[in-house]
C-alpha cells in the first residue's frame, strides 16, 4: 500500500483536471481498500474511491480527505464464468475474453476505466450493458462493516444506473463476476444499427468475436472514445451527458419545440425505453441545439469528433469545462425543453 500526502489527482483522470488530495492511498490488495476505507469512516475523513479516473470530474481545489486509489489485481476464469479485481483494466479483461472466445462484452471494447467502475453505473456502448452479463458483485458494505456478495437483482441495474450509484456512500466494489458465452468464436447477436451497418450483417446475425471488438474500437476511435495521449479529443469522460429518457408527455412537448425549431420534416431520434417513455440522443440535441463538433473558443471545448464528448485540450481547469458544459445545458434547455444530466461524477464541483 503506498500512501502520498498533498497528492496531484489530475493524472489519475482522463480528463487530467483537478486538484491535490490532502492524502492518496494506492491499494493493491482487497485488504488494503478495506482497511482504508475502515479508517476513513472510523475517524470521519471524506473518501473518494478512484478507479480508472475515466469518470470524474475533480475540482479545481482538489479533495480535502482521503483518496483511495483501487489498483487491484486478478482474473479468474473457469468454463464461462469470470471473476475480475475491482482494479483490472477494463479494456484488457475484454481483450482477453475475446481471445478466449466467450461472447458478451465484445462490444465493451475501448471504454476506459477499471473493471470495478462497471457495474456502477451499467456500463454500456454498441448494444452491450454488463448487466446483462453480471450475476455477482462483490463489495464492502461502508454501512455495516461487512464484505457481501450481491447477485444480479440486487444491484437493481438500469440505464447508466444501480444501486451502487443511488447511494454511492454505501458500497465499495471488490470484485465482479460475469456468466459469458461459448458461441463458438462468435459474437453475442449484434443489437446496435451502427455496429451492423459497419460489420454489414443485419441486427441480431452473429460474427466473429475479434471483428466486432475491432469493429467497435474503429467506431469509438472515430468519435475520440478511445484514449490517446497525443489526442486531445480523448482527454475526456466520454459520454458526458446521458440520453434523456422522456415520458409521453414530455416527448410530446419535446416534439413540438423541435417542429418550432426545426420545422415539420425533421424527426428527433426516438428509442422505447419502457411503457410509457422514450429515449432520445444527447448527442442530436446539443448538436441541433447550436454546439457543433469543435465548438468553443477556451482551453475547454466539444470534442472535434463527437459532439457528445467535452474535451480538455491541454489548458483547461475544471472550471473550464464546467462553463462549457453549464452552457451546453443552458442552450439544450432553452431550445428544446429538456435538460441534460451529466455522466461523469462531480467531485467539489456541480454543474
Amino acid at each position: 500500500m503506498q500512501v502520498r500526502h498533498n497528492a496531484p489527482l489530475a493524472p489519475l483522470t482522463t480528463f487530467r483536471l483537478g486538484g491535490p488530495a490532502t492524502r492518496l492511498v494506492t491499494a493493491t490488495t482487497d485488504a488494503e481498500v478495506i482497511e482504508t476505507v475502515r479508517e476513513a469512516d472510523s475517524t470521519g475523513t471524506p473518501l473518494l474511491i478512484i478507479g480508472g479516473g475515466s469518470n470524474l470530474v475533480i475540482g479545481d481545489k482538489g479533495f480535502g480527505g482521503t483518496a483511495l486509489r483501487i489498483a487491484t489485481r486478478g482474473t479468474e476464469l473457469t468454463g464461462t464464468h469470470l471473476e475480475l479485481a475491482a482494479g483490472e483494466v477494463w479494456t484488457d479483461a475484454v481483450a482477453r475474453t475475446v481471445e478466449t472466445g466467450l461472447a458478451g462484452i465484445e462490444c465493451l471494447a475501448g471504454i476506459p476505466g477499471s473493471a470495478g467502475a462497471t457495474p456502477i453505473q451499467n456500463v454500456g456502448a454498441y448494444g452491450q450493458e454488463v448487466s446483462s452479463t453480471i450475476t455477482e458483485v462483490i463489495a464492502y458494505d461502508r454501512h455495516t462493516g461487512e464484505t457481501l456478495t450481491l447477485t444480479n437483482d440486487e444491484c437493481a441495474f438500469s440505464y447508466r444506473h444501480s444501486r451502487f450509484k443511488e447511494d454511492p456512500t454505501r458500497h465499495v466494489v471488490l470484485r465482479v463476476r460475469f456468466a459469458l458465452e461459448d458461441a463458438d468464436g462468435l459474437s453475442a447477436p449484434i443489437k446496435y444499427a451502427e455496429t451492423a451497418r459497419a460489420l454489414g450483417v443485419e441486427p441480431g446475425d452473429r460474427v466473429p468475436l475479434a471483428t466486432a471488438r475491432e469493429t467497435v474500437l474503429k467506431l469509438r476511435a472515430g468519435k475520440g472514445m478511445v484514449l490517446d495521449p497525443e489526442d486531445h479529443d480523448t482527454w475526456s469522460a466520454g459520454s458526458f451527458f446521458t440520453n434523456p429518457i422522456l415520458t409521453d408527455e414530455q416527448f410530446t412537448a419535446f416534439r413540438e419545440r423541435v417542429e418550432h425549431h426545426l420545422g415539420a420534416e425533421a424527426e428527433p431520434p426516438a428509442y422505447p425505453a419502457g411503457e410509457g417513455r422514450t429515449k432520445t440522443s444527447a448527442a442530436w440535441l446539443i448538436d441541433k441545439a447550436g454546439f457543433t463538433k469543435g465548438y468553443g473558443t477556451g482551453p475547454a471545448r466539444i470534442s472535434t469528433k463527437h459532439t457528445l464528448a467535452l474535451t480538455n485540450r491541454g489548458e483547461a481547469t475544471t472550471e473550464d469545462l464546467l462553463t462549457l458544459a453549464r452552457e451546453v445545458v443552458a442552450g439544450v434547455r432553452d431550445t428544446f425543453g429538456v435538460t441534460l444530466v451529466n455522466e461523469p461524477v462531480t467531485v467539489g464541483v456541480s454543474l
